[in-house]
């Protein structure tokens, strides 16, 4: 049966909708689109919601006059701006000797149990990137396995609650509810990113307006994540302020001359800023270089967080760099050069069925990562915002919504706990001293658990 779904890329310059029919088969067909630009955002996060919930709205308008159809709920993408990541691992035992679906979600949502997540941060996701089967590594799907314990290793991407609630209340504002919320960086991910570069390990890369989001995928599952707040809308200010010209007449010149190539000595034109009757000649060379320095230095900054996540040996497939910078000409031989010769490709969202014409362009690629998320394009297991497991051969929901205020059962177990697990689970969650255990996007490691946890994993598994 044919779902009809809505998703909603929310970005630093502009903010694209677009609705979709998704077949049974899982494959996408476009049947509206609209795009408003982004007003009442700084860095892709909100910091004004009646501003922000107008250009939703407007984008929103445009989709649905061209699809024909209203929809009560979306999945919404939202930047890395306040993430912050950690990674987890859980263990439980399987009582008939076959791994389920329920043993699954029972250790994933263990894992989840057993990260040190402070109070002011929701989970966006939970990715699982390595399943032990007894003592096998690197199972790829334990589904159908025999096995007498079952271990995950999982990545947890986490938002600041303050932030998630605030894009609810946009999205509301315009008209929608939020069914579910996917980073930004991991819906670009899945909208360029092809089966070989996933097994061989690849960093995605989306370069927008003001901000750049890096997702390290490795075997299949994502391994890191960050947020850098640099974007095109650099090289703008800076052209702006070297060449004493309005910011709309920088970024006229930066999209019709933004070459990395070697410059001509032509001169062109421009008008004055403060007196734009007046005009005043500026060489090519002077554009060149003003472009080239900021694009220099975003690849290097670049280069630090790849380095920084201790992952740069499993980049087996290089880095794909997609988003709206990208059309600078000359990007790639120099994020070559930068990036110590790894190989380097610019993507645009892989094909999908209708009206996609219009989102060909790699700044769409989160917006185009969304419908595909929507129609199972995740990794194989996930706990979403919603705190659900999904499955990747399993029907995703097209129309469920999480009430904020709802608390979610991380599992059902068959027998109630006994009060004693009780206590000790809310002893820990009082435990705020271990709970500051989030200082950066790198992996944090929680290889030693306390006695408490140690229990907590013994009657989880008996449950």
């Amino acid at each position: 049966m044919k779902r009809t779904v809505l998703a909603i890329d929310i970005g630093s310059t502009k903010v694209c909708a677009i609705i979709a029919e998704i077949e049974t088969d899982n494959s996408a067909q476009i049947i509206g689109a609209g795009i408003a630009k982004a007003q009442g955002l700084r860095k892709g996060s909100i910091t004004n919601i009646e501003l922000a919930s107008k250009s939703i709205k407007s984008a929103l308008n445009d989709a649905k006059r061209v699809a024909g159809t209203e929809l009560k709920s979306a999945i919404v993408s939202i930047s890395g701006a306040y993430t912050k990541s950690l990674n987890s691992s859980g263990i439980v035992n399987i009582p008939n000797k076959e791994i389920t679906l329920k043993e699954i979600n029972r250790v994933m949502h263990t894992s989840l149990y057993n990260a040190n997540i402070p109070n002011e941060f929701e989970v966006l996701h939970a990715l699982p990137y390595n399943f032990k089967v007894d003592d096998q590594d690197f199972i790829e799907d334990p589904l159908g396995m025999n096995a007498s314990r079952l271990e995950v290793e999982t990545h947890i991407i986490t938002n600041q609650k303050s932030n998630l609630n605030n894009l609810r209340k946009a999205v509301k504002a315009a008209g929608v509810d939020v069914e579910g919320v996917v980073l930004s960086g991991y819906a670009s991910a899945i909208a360029v990113l092809n089966h070989d570069e996933k097994e061989l390990g690849a960093a995605v890369i989306d370069m927008g307006g003001n901000t750049s989001n890096i997702v390290i995928h490795s075997g299949h599952a994502i391994r890191y994540n960050d947020f850098l707040g640099v974007g095109s809308n650099h090289i703008t200010n800076d052209l702006s302020m070297a060449l004493h010209t309005p910011l709309h007449t920088a970024d006229n010149v930066k999209m019709n001359y933004g070459s990395l190539y070697a410059p001509s000595n032509d001169l062109i034109e421009l008008p004055v800023i403060g007196d734009e009757n007046t005009t005043h000649e500026v060489s090519l060379e002077v554009v060149h270089n003003v472009i080239y320095a900021r694009v220099e230095e975003t690849l290097m900054i670049i280069a630090q967080s790849l380095e920084k996540s201790g992952l740069k040996d499993h980049l087996g497939a290089g880095v794909v760099l997609t988003g709206g910078f990208t059309k600078i000409e000359g990007l790639r031989e120099l994020a070559v050069a930068i990036l110590d010769n790894m190989p380097v490709r610019l993507a645009k969202p892989t094909d999908m069925g209708g009206l996609f014409d219009t989102l060909r362009d790699p700044s769409y690629s989160g917006a185009v990562g969304l419908i595909k998320y929507a129609a199972g394009g995740y990794t194989p297991y996930e706990i979403d915002v919603n705190k659900r497991m999904r499955h990747a051969s399993e029907e995703p929901i097209a129309h469920y919504v999480h009430p904020v205020h709802e608390e979610v059962p991380e599992f059902d177990p068959p027998v109630s706990p006994p009060p004693m697990v009780d206590a000790i689970k809310e002893d820990r969650r009082h435990e705020d001293a271990k709970m500051v255990n989030i200082g950066s996007n790198k992996p944090v490691q929680t290889d030693q658990p306390n006695p408490i946890s140690k229990f907590w994993n013994w009657a989880t598994q008996l449950f």
